[in-house]
C-alpha cells in the first residue's frame, strides 16, 4: 500500500524499534528457558495451523484464532516475573501500524469489490471473456496479468487478492476454469504486485532498512520478477489447459454464460479510477474510496443495481418509525415472525466488511505474538546464531539471508510485519560482507512478498480463502465443493515459487551479486 505522512512517521517507527530490538535494546520480557522460548506463542499457532489446515484440511480461519490465543495464553507460564509486562507487550503488537495497513486494505477493498459485484461486474467478465475467446484453460493465465497490473498500479496484494477474489474468481469457474489454478493465478498476481509496486509496503521497507533508494530497488529487481512472471505465465497456460474445472449446475453453465450482460463492464472505469488515483501518489483508501463511490453512482444512474443492494437497514414491520421510513430506498420492513427473517443491516457494503473480521482479530493477534518474541529476544538469538555460526562466507550469507526471511514468513504471517522483523539482521549482515544495499533489498522483499501468498496460514491466502467461503451466498450456482481449501493451492501459487527459487539459484551461484562498491544508490529514500 501506499502511504502518506502519518502513516510514514508511524512506520519509522516500527523500523527503529525493529532495530532496537536487534541491537538488544528496550523493554526486555524473560521466559525461563531462555529466549528461545519467546518464540513459543508463534511455533505453537504455526504447529495449530499445520495440524488444521494441512493434515486435517479445515480451512477456518477462526479456529486459527483459536490457536493463537491459546498459544499467547500458554506463553504467559514460561515468563520469569510478572506477567505484566507480557500482557501489556499483546497490547502493544496488537496497535501496530503495520497489523492496520493490512486490516484497512481488506476493508475497502472488500467495499468496492462487493459493490461492483452487485453491479454485475462478474457477469460482464463471462461476457468479455467469451465474446473475446478466451476460454478455461486460458482465464488463469490472463488473470495473473491482470491481477499483477493491478497489484503493481495501486500497491496492495491484498486488496488485490479481495478483488480478484471476489469478481475474476467467479467468472473464470463459471468458464470452467479449475477453482485450485486460477486461486493460484490471483495470488501470483497479488506477488507480483507487492515485489515490484513502487507503493507497495513491502517495497518501502526493504528499500529504507537497506540504506537504498526506492526507485534504484524496483529497476534492480524488475530482472528478476519478470522471469519469474514469464515462466509463472506459462506455467498457468500449462496447468490451466491440462486440468479440468467443476460442473456448473448441469447446463445452468451454459445458460449462464449465454445471459451474460456486457453492461456490467461499466465498472471497468471504476477500476480505472481507483487505479488512476493511486498511481497520481494518493493514499490507497482516498483512492478506494473514489472507487466505491463511481461505482455505486454508476449502479444506481444507470440502473445496474438499486441502492438497497448496496446498503439496506431490514427494520420489523411491527415498529412504527420504521413505518414512517419506509419510503427511503434504503429502508425495507421484513416480517420477523416468518421463520429465519430477521431485522439487521445488509447490502455490498456490510457484505464487503463483514467477511474479513475473524481474519483481523487473527491478524492482530499474530502481530502480538511476533512482539513478544522480538521482546523476548527471540529474533536476536536467531540473528546472533546465523551471523555467528552459519553465514561465514558470501554465498553462506545470502542464502541464510533466503533461509531466514522464509523462516521468519512461516512464523508471521503479514508480510511487512515478517519485513521489518527480519530487515535488521538482513541489514547487519549485509554490511559485514559489503553486500550492496540494492541486491539486499531485492532478497528481503522478494521473499517475504511470495511467501506472504504461499503458506496455508499466510494473511495472503487467508483473504482470499475468506472471499471464497462467501460465494456460495452470493451465486445459487456456486457451491461448497468449488470451494478451494488453502492448502490445495500452495502448490499453484507458481509466480511466487518461482520468485524465490531465482533468489535461492541466485544466493547459490553469484548471480547478480553486487558488492556496495559496484554501484552507489541515489538520494536514500527515507521516511
Amino acid at each position: 500500500m501506499s502511504g502518506d505522512d502519518e502513516y510514514e512517521d508511524d512506520l519509522s517507527e516500527e523500523l527503529a524499534d525493529a532495530e532496537a530490538a536487534a541491537a538488544g535494546e528496550g523493554p526486555r520480557i524473560d521466559f525461563y528457558g531462555g529466549e528461545a522460548m519467546s518464540a513459543f506463542p508463534l511455533v505453537f499457532f504455526v504447529i495449530w495451523a499445520i495440524v488444521q489446515s494441512g493434515i486435517l484440511r479445515i480451512g477456518d480461519t477462526t479456529g486459527l484464532v483459536a490457536g493463537m490465543l491459546v498459544g499467547l495464553i500458554l506463553g504467559l507460564f514460561f515468563v520469569k516475573g510478572s506477567w505484566k509486562g507480557y500482557a501489556n507487550t499483546i497490547f502493544e503488537g496488537m496497535t501496530r501500524r503495520v497489523a492496520a495497513t493490512a486490516v484497512v486494505a481488506w476493508l475497502w477493498a472488500g467495499m468496492f469489490a462487493e459493490t461492483i459485484q452487485v453491479g454485475g461486474f462478474v457477469s460482464g467478465l463471462v461476457w468479455a471473456a467469451d465474446a473475446a475467446g478466451v476460454g478455461a484453460g486460458l482465464f488463469p493465465a490472463i488473470t495473473f496479468i491482470l491481477a499483477g497490473l493491478l497489484a503493481t498500479g495501486i500497491g496492495t496484494g491484498y486488496g488485490t487478492t479481495v478483488a480478484f477474489t471476489a469478481l475474476f474468481f467467479p467468472a473464470g469457474v463459471l468458464l470452467g476454469a479449475n477453482p485450485v489454478v486460477l486461486f493460484g493465478a490471483i495470488l501470483s498476481g497479488a506477488v507480483f504486485g507487492d515485489n515490484l509496486a513502487p507503493v507497495s509496503d513491502t517495497t518501502i521497507v526493504s528499500a529504507v532498512t537497506q540504506d537504498a533508494d526506492i526507485g534504484g530497488v524496483v529497476a534492480s529487481r524488475f530482472k528478476y520478477a519478470i522471469v519469474a512472471a514469464v515462466l509463472a505465465f506459462a506455467g498457468y497456460i500449462v496447468a490451466g489447459t491440462s486440468t479440468n474445472g467443476v460442473d456448473v449446475a448441469g447446463d445452468a453453465g451454459d445458460l449462464l454464460v449465454a445471459s451474460a450482460d456486457p453492461a456490467g463492464l461499466l465498472h471497468l472505469v471504476s477500476m480505472f479510477v481507483v487505479i488512476g488515483t493511486a498511481v497520481a501518489g494518493r493514499h490507497i483508501v482516498e483512492a478506494i474510496s473514489w472507487g466505491i463511490v463511481v461505482a455505486f453512482v454508476f449502479n444506481v444512474a444507470t440502473g445496474l443495481a438499486p441502492i438497497s443492494e448496496m446498503v439496506v437497514f431490514r427494520a420489523d414491520e411491527t415498529l412504527g418509525i420504521a413505518q414512517d421510513f419506509a419510503f427511503l430506498p434504503f429502508v425495507e420492513l421484513v416480517d420477523t415472525t416468518q421463520e429465519g427473517v430477521s431485522t439487521g443491516v445488509g447490502g455490498s457494503l456490510y457484505a464487503g466488511a463483514q467477511g474479513f473480521f475473524p481474519l483481523i482479530v487473527l491478524v492482530l493477534l499474530i502481530v502480538a505474538a511476533a512482539q513478544i518474541m522480538i521482546r523476548g529476544g527471540g529474533f536476536r538469538a536467531i540473528q546472533d546464531w546465523l551471523l555467528d555460526s552459519v553465514a561465514t562466507t558470501v554465498r553462506r550469507a545470502e542464502a541464510t539471508m533466503v533461509l531466514g526471511t522464509a523462516f521468519v514468513n512461516s512464523m508471521i504471517t503479514i508480510n511487512t510485519a515478517a519485513e521489518i522483523a527480519i530487515a535488521p539482521y538482513i541489514a547487519r549482515l549485509g554490511e559485514r560482507f559489503n553486500i550492496n544495499g540494492y541486491r539486499r533489498a531485492n532478497i528481503l522483499d522478494a521473499n517475504t512478498s511470495a511467501l506472504g501468498y504461499i503458506f496455508p496460514w499466510s494473511g495472503g491466502v487467508l483473504v482470499g480463502y475468506s472471499v471464497i467461503q462467501g460465494l456460495p451466498d452470493q451465486y445459487d450456482w456456486f457451491s461448497q465443493s468449488m470451494v478451494v481449501n488453502p492448502v490445495e493451492v500452495v502448490p499453484y501459487v507458481f509466480h511466487g515459487w518461482f520468485l524465490v527459487g531465482i533468489f535461492v539459484v541466485a544466493a547459490l551461484t553469484g548471480f547478480g551479486l553486487e558488492y556496495t562498491s559496484d554501484r552507489e544508490s541515489e538520494e536514500v529514500a527515507r521516511l
